[in-house]
């Protein structure tokens, strides 16, 4: 059988050859069109199978490539510059080409000029030619308006059903305008598509710049928002800063797209980012019943003509499937540029950043952001334990909506009526809960928008939800307990709280003085790979609800590493990262750990708080960019090494950042076993070894093991213990001592 992208290329032969021109027979020219982009020249409406040369001004072959079955073939990878041609093996030729560098600014402005639909779904061309899927969205009442933009390869342009996992709609509820934009080679979007390439950026500027000059738009600048996807494309449209932009709004976003969300610890994610990698995958091929987005098949279908021509380049996609495989490691210049961390201190514009230490799907590392947006000083962060679209709670949502207000619509933020009587519903719509209302908000109370502007900027620019779920009378809802605010992230006047391994599974406050070993069975199959099963969204009994479901399960007697604090004397504030330094020896070369970190309360309820994991040969850490509460692997190919055969070794486990308060009385758990079983949709299918292992862990005088948090002094805290279940993102069970293996 043909593969899928093969067949629904095959599907599309008929309805591209009119729009193709004429035959080769006929032709006098070359009998197709070859055209330069950023470090890019594609073909269209070429012999299929053929093989075409990309030629350099004198001749030189720069590539060879064969002719895809849609006629189409794009050349990546290419130096800017001039005088380039696309030749046949008849020696018949295309013009000279011109191919561009990824500098930011276009060559000209003239492109800008266009005019956009006023109203509904259209195309917008940028620089290269390449028309894009668009839906402008309007609110009620006159223009000019505030506009803001919403950019990801989902379908976001669908005319039929509205933005897919899009925030058009509250937007506009708000008083904004909307233009949501499908990325190029997605949906009916020209060109083909290859996750957050630099021509991705480049198309996100030129729609910045084009939508900002159209005569609806108010004060001809405009504003990004989105969530998870379109969140993250926002940090990568706004380093290329474009002049227009006024600011951005990223929600439940990423630091490390490959070494804390695709290859957490070194071991892959085969739980969400494969699937979701696969959608991406199946979303670029080309429109038909078998793939692409269903809409542009619908479009086509009923008669357009552009997007039926857009679909010659979308089987040139990259395999996004094939390239995780074939980059385990670190590579910088393949790495560095997808991972937001690495640029975000380009970004010029105001910026508003929330995300969850306990996000289901992107992770919860994102917080690992705010220090690095040095280009920047209106910026503003909040942090909470939480689902994935806890980034827009309520107590988050106003000071969300204030931002914008403030700096796209420069206007008094003053919340419509409607949108606070409809609040319930659209928290109940989204996530499936009841009964929540949006908190009083005091900037909407001041007199004038200079006073409120003003106000806003006194803000502390973190601030920190704790206890997410714990502040109304139903538990779960997405109220937090109390919240405190600080100047910067990490937070300032944090230490680094070490608790030691000793014998009979205690966590001491002192580091040990006597030698001791304890062992287990690593067994990856010992729990439920998840914790949770079910509609892992907003409907009926799902992972968004106050009180999910979860499965989060024992680990089996002599199937785990457990360990304990004593009681704590006092409240106890952990933001930030953390690490779990060990000594181990494994019966096999390489073992993939995974740790998980608790509170074990006074009432006898145990709280998961946070993960990390580590892949043992991946242990080498990089010392230019670690610390001893954000530890950081080189994951490089050269620095992996199996572990010392019958020695024992050291490594460092990085965890995931958290916000969390440990009451007094509370005890601090930290259990060591194989990866699975404490996250409801991340998981490892290819963890190593492949069977069973004898994990050993060392403590002694000489060979300290411990674990490594943050702690935050002077953090008040208002509230009782919160109920359990209750915390978002954070399953409860009864606690159960760990049994001896029999």
């Amino acid at each position: 059988m043909l593969p899928r992208v093969r067949r629904a290329a095959v599907a599309m032969i008929v309805m591209l050859t009119a729009a193709w021109g004429p035959s080769a027979a006929m032709a006098k020219v070359a009998p197709f069109t070859a055209r330069g982009s950023a470090e890019q020249v594609d073909v269209t409406g070429a012999k299929p199978h053929q093989l075409l040369r990309l030629v350099d001004r004198r001749g030189r072959t720069v590539q060879s490539r064969t002719v895809d079955v849609l006629g189409a073939l794009l050349f990546r990878n290419v130096a800017p510059g001039n005088g380039y041609r696309v030749r046949a093996p008849t020696g018949v030729q295309s013009p000279a080409l011109t191919v561009l560098s990824n500098r930011p600014a276009p060559p000209s402005t003239t492109i800008y000029n266009q005019r956009i639909p006023t109203m509904g779904y259209g195309y917008l061309t940028t620089r290269d030619g390449t028309k894009l899927a668009i839906d402008v969205r309007l609110p009620g009442g006159n223009g000019p308006y505030p506009t803001l933009i919403e950019y990801a390869g989902y379908g976001y342009a669908d005319p039929f059903h509205g933005p897919d996992s899009g925030i058009a709609q509250i937007a506009n509820l708000l008083g904004f305008a909307v233009v949501d934009v499908n990325m190029r080679g997605t949906g009916c979007s020209g060109g083909a598509f290859d996750l957050f390439e630099p021509l991705q950026g480049l198309d996100g500027y030129d729609v910045i710049e084009t939508v900002a000059r159209q005569p609806w738009v108010l004060h001809h600048k405009v504003g990004m928002i989105g969530v998870s996807y379109g969140g993250i494309s926002q940090l990568f449209v706004a380093a290329t800063d474009p002049p227009s932009l006024a600011a951005i709004s990223p929600l439940s976003v990423v630091d490390r797209t490959s070494t804390t969300l695709l290859y957490d610890g070194g071991i892959l994610n085969t739980g969400f980012v494969i699937p979701w990698a696969e959608q991406r995958v199946h979303d670029a091929e080309p429109a038909s019943a078998s793939g692409g987005q269903a809409w542009a098949l619908k479009r086509i279908e009923a008669g357009d003509q552009t997007c039926r021509a857009n679909q010659a380049l979308h089987a040139e996609a990259v395999n996004l499937i094939a390239k995780i495989h074939a980059n385990p490691f670190y590579v910088p210049s393949i790495v560095d540029p997808l991972d937001p961390i690495t640029f975000v201190h380009k970004i010029k514009a105001p910026v508003f950043l929330a995300c969850q230490f306990t996000d289901e799907q992107t992770g919860g590392h994102c917080p690992d952001l705010a220090e690095h947006f040095t280009g920047t000083a209106h910026k503003w962060f909040t942090f909470t334990n939480g689902v994935h679209t806890d980034s827009l709670d309520p107590a988050t949502f106003n000071r969300w909506y204030d931002f914008l207000e403030l700096y796209v619509a420069r206007q008094l933020p003053d919340l419509p009526a409607a949108v606070k009587a409809a609040a319930p519903t659209i928290f109940q719509a989204a996530q499936g809960v009841k009964g929540v209302t949006l908190p009083p908000d005091p900037l909407q109370g001041l007199p004038s928008y200079g006073a409120a502007l003003a106000a806003f900027q006194r803000l502390p620019q973190v601030r920190i939800l704790f206890d997410n779920g714990a502040g109304s009378s139903t538990p779960g809802n997405p109220i937090p307990g109390f919240e405190q605010s600080f100047s910067r992230f990490p937070i300032p006047g944090t230490t680094a709280r070490s608790w030691y391994l000793e014998a009979g599974g205690l966590l001491s406050d002192a580091q040990p003085t006597r030698a001791g070993t304890d062992s287990f069975t690593w067994n990856k199959t010992a729990r439920p790979a998840t914790d949770f099963t079910g509609d892992t969204g907003g409907g009926p009994g799902g992972l968004w609800n106050a009180t999910p479901n979860y499965n989060w399960t024992q680990n089996p007697p002599g199937t785990a590493a457990s360990y304990l604090t004593n009681p704590l004397s006092s409240n106890t504030a952990i933001v930030g990262g953390g690490s779990v330094q060990l000594w181990i020896k494994s019966s096999t070369s390489d073992v993939d750990l995974q740790v998980t970190v608790t509170e074990v309360r006074p009432d006898g309820k145990e709280t998961f708080v946070q993960n990390g994991w580590l892949r043992a040969s991946d242990r080498k850490l990089d010392p230019a960019q670690s610390t001893l509460l954000a530890p950081f692997p080189s994951f490089r190919q050269g620095d992996a090494a199996p572990l010392a055969k019958g020695r024992l070794t050291e490594l460092t486990i990085p965890l995931y950042y958290e916000g969390h308060v440990y009451r007094a009385g509370s005890r601090i758990r930290m259990i060591i076993s194989a990866p699975s079983g404490d996250q409801p949709i991340w998981a490892f299918a290819n963890t190593v070894p492949s069977g069973h292992a004898t994990v050993q862990i060392a403590h002694s005088p000489q060979m300290p093991s411990r674990l490594v948090l943050p702690l935050v002094p002077g953090v008040q805290v208002p509230t009782a213990l919160p109920p359990c279940p209750g915390l978002r993102g954070e399953p409860c069970r009864t606690y159960v001592p760990p049994a001896v293996a029999p």
